[in-house]
């Protein structure tokens, strides 16, 4: 076996360990359960004629179906994309920097494993985590508003497959703090400080007004320029669950800087990993 798929299968092994994966699809199997039990939809002809959430009705007037869920899969591609990778940062923040822990790393290092491979593999294994979740959670969604509506479509599988994009290199910038500092709580905190700069760097051409010209405004520009545009991500994929026009311009460069920006990111975390002492 792969030594790559051995470590990613140890760390696999260390969240069931955890009852992290049990307490993961509880935990998305509660929020589908109160969606599937506190949505009524009424459908004739293929049009929405009325709907109701927790016991309240939405809107009235008569719609089509797939017109009228738009800002319901939009909502949840949003929910998937901020609420998994904020979930994500909390819940694997203390996988790389336990496995690097005194004695342990030691021990990893003694065995027949390079060190790219060590992070190549635990990287895989919570990026594994974060595919099988959001799939989870998006096929439940399809399912639900598909049975009651009538209505089936791929969009939510998609943005659920942006948002992992958008954690990948969140958590490409935790896996490298743990090379740094062996510290669960500033891995988390570097993820969430990489997820509001990804926030703000999609919103760069807005925002840059509010600054004066001048030397403010430059490093705004030069930092909101190399982070990922992670909201702008998150509004590519409401617009694909949504089934609606994309407003981003080119989806494809989009995706490949959040890539870019990711791999530099390990290429760091190798080159820093490689040269340090244990």
């Amino acid at each position: 076996m792969s030594p790559v798929l051995g470590i990613a299968g140890y760390v696999l092994r260390e969240a069931l360990s955890r009852k992290f994966i049990l307490a993961f699809i509880v935990g998305i199997t509660l929020v589908l359960t109160v969606v599937a039990l506190s949505l009524r939809i009424e459908v004739v002809d293929g049009a929405l004629a009325a709907s109701r959430l927790f016991g309240e009705e939405l809107r009235t007037s008569i719609r089509s179906v797939d017109v009228a869920l738009r800002p319901v899969y939009r909502a949840a591609a949003f929910l998937v994309f901020y609420g998994g990778i904020l979930f994500g940062i909390v819940a694997c923040s203390d996988f790389a920097p336990s496995l690097m822990s005194p004695g342990r790393i030691e021990h990893l290092l003694a065995l027949p494993v390079q060190r790219w491979q060590l992070l190549t593999g635990t990287f895989l294994g919570v990026m594994t985590l974060a595919l099988g979740g959001t799939l989870y959670g998006t096929t439940g969604l399809v399912l639900i508003f598909g049975v009651k509506a009538g209505y089936w479509t791929a969009g939510p599988f998609i943005a659920g497959l942006l948002a992992c994009v958008g954690f990948a290199a969140v958590y490409a910038v935790m896996l490298t703090t743990a090379t740094l500092v062996r510290s669960a709580a500033l891995c988390a905190a570097a993820g969430f400080v990489f997820l509001v700069g990804g926030v703000i760097a999609g919103y760069r051409q807005k925002l840059m007004p509010f600054f004066e010209e001048g030397i403010g405004r430059n490093a705004f520009s030069a930092v909101t320029l190399v982070l990922p545009r992670l909201s702008a991500l998150a509004m590519a994929g409401g617009d694909i669950a949504a089934s609606a026009p994309l407003e981003v311009r080119s989806l494809g460069l989009l995706l490949l800087g959040v890539l870019v920006f990711g791999f530099g990111a390990l290429a760091l975390g190798f080159w820093r990993f490689d040269g340090k002492d244990y």
